[in-house]
């Protein structure tokens, strides 16, 4: 009868706050108690709610007990399955009063709420960041504990985010639920499909205020930018070189630890960078789709033809801040750059030598591996150099001995 006449005779002592239950009275009194006393037995953590407990279960289970009718996607919680649906039907029930912005769960709408209002009552008790959600703060709080509770079923691998184990999971179930309806192509995670839907749309909408460029992604952006100020955020801990890109400093470091991931199915060759490896792969297939228009000859890659281009134009597009010498090529310009510092910073890992070049360093590697890759068709003699095969061939066609015939002659 307490439900048809709204009487609440369950009132708690602290705040006030009035229930038709005894029951829902005990669950709210252990806001204020911090009494937590479902605790789960595999990683510990507790909670003040027994249903809490057993959705959070479902993360060390894997248990999915709720399916989506349209696509199959299962979800460990029944309220997690009604969100999921409103992809399939569109539904936005939350708007907002200010703007309109319409919302398919309650939860973003309270957080865009705060955009009108500025607020952000959740703040970090170690920096002081300050934050529009608790949840925002909660994953926030695990940069300083290093708390990653969410854990692969299949590898192990923690995350410190749901979502971000959610995403990792795709990555073992293959599933790609992000598609773009101009092309079909799938996607793991939203972002990415965000991102190439730009591509069809010819969207740019990250500009450079300093010279006007435009970029699809913000993270092109921001590496653009590093030109303009001059910034190397990413420093090597062995040599203390840096980097506008993180992956340059990844590529960089390679060199000093001597790995070289990527390898020739064909001939087993590796190398430090998987573009090396392309241009390799191509020495195989012959293939050579770039073609010069001047001199009509071909090449494996456009990077390569447009340097070779510049040949027949002389182009010299990049120039030394020391000396004012240009070059055709960045390459080129660094290696002459070297010239200035003095840096060395290609080393062998057998002997600890260290070279100014990369070609230098792979024909030193030759010395401790014995590798003699140019070879005379004629007898069979082999060299670690193409300017010693090209000195041997001459005994074969005879351009040696002529020399000799014609020193003797003048004598």
């Amino acid at each position: 009868m307490i439900t048809h006449t709204g009487v609440k005779p369950f009132t708690c002592s602290n705040c006030g706050k009035s229930y038709r239950k005894k029951g829902y009275l005990i669950y709210h009194m252990r806001i204020h108690t911090g009494e937590k006393p479902f605790s789960c037995g595999t990683c510990g953590k507790s909670y003040s709610q027994k249903g809490t407990l057993t959705h959070h279960m479902r993360i060390h289970t894997c248990e999915k007990p709720f399916s989506c009718e349209t696509c199959g996607k299962s979800c460990s919680e029944r309220g997690t399955l009604t969100q999921h649906m409103r992809i399939h039907t569109g539904e936005k029930p939350f708007s907002c009063g200010t703007c309109g912005k319409s919302f398919s769960r309650k939860d973003n709408l309270n957080v865009h709420m705060k955009v009108h209002t500025g607020e952000k009552p959740f703040s970090c008790g170690t920096c002081g960041k300050s934050y529009s959600e608790r949840g925002t703060l909660t994953q926030h709080m695990r940069i300083h504990t290093g708390e990653k509770p969410f854990s692969c079923g299949t590898c192990g691998k923690s995350y410190s985010e749901r979502k971000t184990l959610t995403q990792h999971m795709r990555i073992h179930t293959g599933e790609k639920p992000f598609s773009c309806a101009t092309c079909g192509k799938s996607y793991r995670v939203r972002h990415s499909l965000t991102y190439h839907m730009r591509i069809h749309k010819g969207e740019k909408p990250f500009s450079c205020a300093t010279c006007g460029k435009s970029f699809i992604g913000k993270s092109n952006f921001r590496s653009h930018m590093r030109i303009h100020t001059g910034e190397k955020p990413f420093s090597c801990g062995t040599c203390a070189k840096s980097y506008m890109v993180k992956n340059d400093l990844i590529d960089h470091i390679k060199i000093h630890t001597g790995e070289r991931p990527f390898s020739c199915v064909t001939c087993g060759k590796t190398y430090v960078y998987k573009s090396d490896l392309n241009r390799h792969m191509k020495s195989h297939t012959g293939k050579k789709p770039f073609s010069c228009v001047t001199c009509s000859k071909s090449f494996g890659t456009k990077q390569i033809l447009n340097r070779h281009i510049r040949i027949h134009t002389g182009e010299k597009l990049f120039s030394c801040v020391t000396c004012g010498k240009r070059f055709g090529t960045k390459e080129i310009l660094n290696r002459h750059i070297r010239t200035h510092t003095g840096e060395k910073p290609f080393s062998c890992v057998t002997c600890g030598k260290r070279f100014g070049t990369k070609d230098n360093l792979n024909w030193h590697m030759m010395i401790h591996t014995g590798e003699k890759p140019f070879s005379c068709g004629t007898c069979g003699k082999s060299y670690r150099t193409k300017h010693k095969l090209t000195h041997h061939m001459k005994i074969h066609t005879g351009e040696k001995l002529s020399c000799l015939r014609s020193v003797g002659k003048e004598r």
